[in-house]
């Protein structure tokens, strides 16, 4: 009999590696701070707290200070999940590909889209983080000044500036390429693109997956699934500068299963499962380490 798990085991390296190349926030993936994953539908990050300088007293010595440290208990909220059949004879007379290029697609063009957008409008909509006073339409004009803004605000809340990102819509990262001089002689051949900005990493984001507020289809049907921009209270991001460490993101669980026809016990097809259980926050300590750019 066919082994599934072997199957699936064949498919999990090119899943994972179209995840992170096309994910844009897999990057942030590494914990910046302990994570624990144990519980059933639950993680629990590492907080510490501690206090400033006391004055020091040549008779009773240093003043005590207390450190406070504690698990916090977070419960994740997506999980998400679909499952796709294909006949073994329509996968047979195309040589494999309506299995393998759905595979592919599917992880590609729904999953990491939905994960970078769900992702973004968690950082974008957390309580605490900075924000600009009135959202505007950024032109090649004003782009600078708005991420001068940004970095500034970042800079007196005293956030590192080795690290940050700078996520930019596509828009947005077309004014700034604009808005950036360069001097040319006599080359043959101009790359305009820009990858860092005052050592700001800079990662373009399709407006696509780049919200404040999204809406979770539930997939109730075959037709339906995916996400949107949420009606009314939804803007359109112009950028989001961050540092790394303000944000944690924990995927618990991401199993994907393949059956090929001979274990299917519902119909002669290949059938693919793939289910996520995952969540993203901004620390609470940590706020300052966000500042969100949206649109009016």
């Amino acid at each position: 009999m066919p082994n599934a798990i072997a199957l699936a085991e064949k498919f999990q390296p090119i899943l994972d590696e179209v995840y992170k190349r096309e994910a844009l926030t897999s990057r942030l993936d590494s914990p910046s701070k302990p994570l624990d994953h144990s519980g059933t539908n639950k993680i629990h990050i590492y907080k510490t707290s501690l206090v400033g300088l006391g004055k020091y007293d040549k008779s009773t010595g240093f003043p005590a200070g207390k450190v406070t440290g504690q698990w916090e208990e977070i419960q994740l909220t997506q999980d998400r999940g679909r499952a796709f059949s294909v006949d073994a004879m329509d996968n047979e007379e195309t040589l494999g590909m309506a299995f393998g290029s759905l595979v592919g697609e599917f992880m590609r063009a729904y999953v990491a889209p939905e994960i970078d957008a769900y992702r973004f409008a968690q950082y974008a909509g957390a309580t605490g983080v900075s924000k600009v006073a009135a959202g505007a339409t950024l032109t090649a004009s004003t782009i600078l000044a708005a991420i001068d803004a940004a970095s500034l605000t970042l800079d007196e809340d005293e956030v590192p500036s080795a690290g940050r990102i700078l996520f930019i819509s596509m828009t947005c990262y077309r004014h700034l390429t604009s808005a950036i001089s360069r001097v040319l002689a006599n080359e043959s051949k101009v790359d305009r693109r820009l990858q860092t900005l005052d050592e700001m990493t800079i990662i373009p984001v399709p407006q696509s997956r780049f919200y404040t507020k999204i809406k979770l289809d539930d997939g109730d049907t075959e037709t339906a699934g995916g996400f949107a921009k949420m009606d009314g209270t939804g803007k359109d991001l112009n950028f989001i500068l961050m540092h790394p460490s303000a944000i944690w993101q924990a995927t618990k669980h991401s199993p994907l299963r393949v059956f090929e026809p001979g274990v299917n016990q519902t119909a002669d097809a290949y059938l693919f499962q793939y289910r996520v259980y995952h969540d993203a926050g901004v620390y609470d300590n940590k706020v300052d380490g966000i500042y969100v750019h949206m649109k009016a």
